[in-house]
C-alpha cells in the first residue's frame, strides 16, 4: 500500500519523478512551473497560500502526487466559495484552513491528480479527504480538473460547474483572414474596425518567447501587470523573478506579447503554451488615456494569430469576460469538485450546487445562440 506523504515544498519531490506523473502538455502541472512560484516568492503564506503538496510513494518510488495548498482564505482560486464560508462561520464554524488542490492564481483546466492509473488517481482523493479529518479542515477543493477526471470522485464530492470563453480551431482555418471569414457581417466588421483602429495609431507588435525576451523586456512586462493590478486596487502576486525563472527554465513555453509604439513599449500581454493550446494570463499597459482596441489586439487577435501560425488548436485567454464571445471565443464549461467535512452542511450545499449548474448550462446554451459565426 502506498504512504502518502505532504510535502511542505515541491522542492522535496524530485523534479524528474513529478513530471513523470503528467504528459507535458500542460505548463501549469510542470515541476518548474510549480516551484518556481515557491522559489520566487509567488506562493506567501502571508497571502493565504501554504504548500500542503499530496505525494503517495511505494517506497522510494512516487506513484500519484497532487499540487495541493493549505489555504487561509479564497483569494486567487477563480472557484468562488465565499457564500460557503460566510455561512459556516456564522454558525460558529472555522472555514479556514481548507485544502486546496489548484494551481496557483490560474483559473486553467488541465490534470490535477497526477499518476499512473485510474487508481492512483482515487487513493489521491482518498488521502485527501483523511488529510482533511486528520487535521481538522473544513473541506478539500479540486479546482479546474479535467472532464477526464469526472468519474473519479464519489458522491462526497460535490461538483460546480462554471464557464469560460475558448478559441478553437476545429475548422482548420490557416490564417486570420479564414477565421474571419467563418464569421457573420457584423462581427466580421467589427474585428476589422478595431484592428484598424490600433493600427492607424502607430502601434507595432512583437512576440516572443522566454529564450528570446531579454531582462529589460520581462520587466517591461512585470510593470505592465502591476499597473493593471494597481488599476484595480488589487494584490500583485507574480514576481519579476518568477518571470525570469520560467523564461530560463521554461523558454519555449513562456510567450509574451509586448506594443510598441514610438520606438516604446506601451502594453504587453503574459502567456504560457502547452502541448497544443495557447493560455493568457496577464495583460497591462503603460498608456495614461485608454487607446481603443488595444486591449482586445494584444489580448485576443495576436494570440489567435499565434495559434494560427504555430499549428495550435486553442486559445485559453482566462477566465470570465462576455466580450469574449463576439471576438470568436465560445462558451466551454469549467469543472470544481468540492468535500466538505461536515456532513450536515454538505447535505445542505448539494442542492444548491445543483442548482447554480443547472443555470450554468442555461447560461451556456443562451450564449451559444450569440456566436458570432455563421451556421
Amino acid at each position: 500500500m502506498a504512504d502518502a506523504r505532504i510535502h511542505r515544498a515541491l522542492a522535496d519531490i524530485p523534479a524528474d519523478d513529478w513530471d513523470a506523473l503528467h504528459d507535458g502538455r500542460n505548463p501549469f502541472v510542470a515541476h518548474a512551473f510549480l516551484d518556481g512560484m515557491e522559489r520566487t516568492g509567488v506562493i506567501d503564506p502571508r497571502l493565504g497560500w501554504t504548500p500542503w503538496h499530496l505525494g503517495l510513494w511505494d517506497g522510494g518510488r512516487l506513484v500519484a502526487a497532487a499540487p495541493c495548498y493549505l489555504k487561509g482564505n479564497s483569494h486567487g482560486e477563480f472557484v468562488f466559495d465565499h457564500a460557503w464560508a460566510h455561512a459556516w462561520m456564522q454558525h460558529g464554524h472555522d472555514y479556514y484552513p481548507k485544502l486546496l488542490c489548484a494551481v496557483p492564481y490560474s483559473p486553467v483546466t488541465g490534470p490535477r491528480l497526477l499518476a499512473r492509473d485510474d487508481g492512483a488517481r482515487r487513493a489521491l482523493l482518498e488521502a485527501m479527504q483523511a488529510v482533511v479529518a486528520r487535521a481538522g479542515l473544513s473541506s478539500a477543493h479540486v479546482n479546474f480538473h479535467e472532464a477526464g477526471e469526472d468519474d473519479l470522485f464519489d458522491a462526497t464530492w460535490l461538483p460546480r460547474l462554471d464557464v469560460q470563453y475558448h478559441w478553437r480551431n476545429e475548422a482548420g482555418w490557416s490564417d486570420f483572414a479564414e477565421f474571419l471569414a467563418a464569421m457573420d457581417h457584423r462581427h466580421r466588421k467589427n474585428i476589422r474596425q478595431e484592428r484598424a483602429k490600433v493600427a492607424r495609431a502607430g502601434v507595432s507588435f512583437r512576440v516572443l518567447h522566454g529564450d528570446e525576451a531579454s531582462d529589460a523586456e520581462l520587466a517591461a512586462m512585470h510593470d505592465f501587470y502591476l499597473r493593471t493590478f494597481a488599476d484595480y486596487g488589487n494584490t500583485p502576486a507574480l514576481t519579476l523573478d518568477f518571470l525570469r525563472h520560467l523564461a530560463r527554465t521554461m523558454p519555449r513555453q513562456l510567450v509574451l506579447v509586448l506594443a510598441s509604439r514610438e520606438g516604446r513599449d506601451v502594453a504587453g500581454a503574459l502567456c504560457l503554451r502547452g502541448g497544443d493550446t495557447l493560455y493568457g494570463r496577464y495583460w497591462g499597459s503603460a498608456l495614461d488615456e485608454p487607446l481603443p482596441g488595444l486591449h482586445f489586439e494584444t489580448c485576443y487577435y495576436q494570440g489567435i494569430d499565434y495559434c494560427l501560425r504555430e499549428g495550435l488548436v486553442a486559445f485559453e485567454p482566462g477566465a470570465q469576460g462576455e466580450h469574449k464571445l463576439a471576438r470568436g471565443f465560445l462558451p466551454c464549461f469549467v469543472r470544481s469538485r468540492h468535500h466538505v467535512a461536515d456532513p450536515g452542511f454538505a447535505a445542505a450545499l448539494a442542492p444548491w450546487c445543483a442548482e447554480e449548474a443547472e443555470a450554468v448550462r442555461r447560461y451556456a446554451a443562451a450564449l451559444r445562440d450569440r456566436s458570432p459565426f455563421r451556421e
